[in-house]
């Protein structure tokens, strides 16, 4: 389990550093557009605070979570905009290397 943690720690520190590397040039060109890429990026869910409205619903042991596209695989999510720019990195990269 350790190595897994560490392997892990490994690639999301690599990510930050140079993310077009984990998105190899073939994978990129299978994508049909921007909307694909982010579909099937890597989910990543985190823990939001309940609104009052959920409480009163579900009760005060309620947990909430909203789960968004990684989009630069730095096991963060990445909102549109975000997600937008990676692609259009990634598209500049590969297409000046055709």
């Amino acid at each position: 389990m350790a190595f897994l943690c560490t392997f892990l720690q490994l690639n999301i520190a690599h990510a930050k550093n140079d993310f077009t590397d984990l998105v190899t040039k073939e994978e990129f060109f299978l994508y049909k557009d921007v909307g694909e890429f982010i579909k099937y990026s890597p989910q990543v869910t985190v823990r939001v605070i309940a609104e009052e409205s959920d409480i009163e619903k579900h009760g005060a042991g309620i947990v909430k979570t909203l789960t968004g596209s990684g989009c630069d695989r730095d096991g963060k999510m990445d909102d549109n905009q975000s997600c937008n720019a990676v692609y259009y990195k990634l598209g500049l990269k590969y297409r000046l290397r055709k």
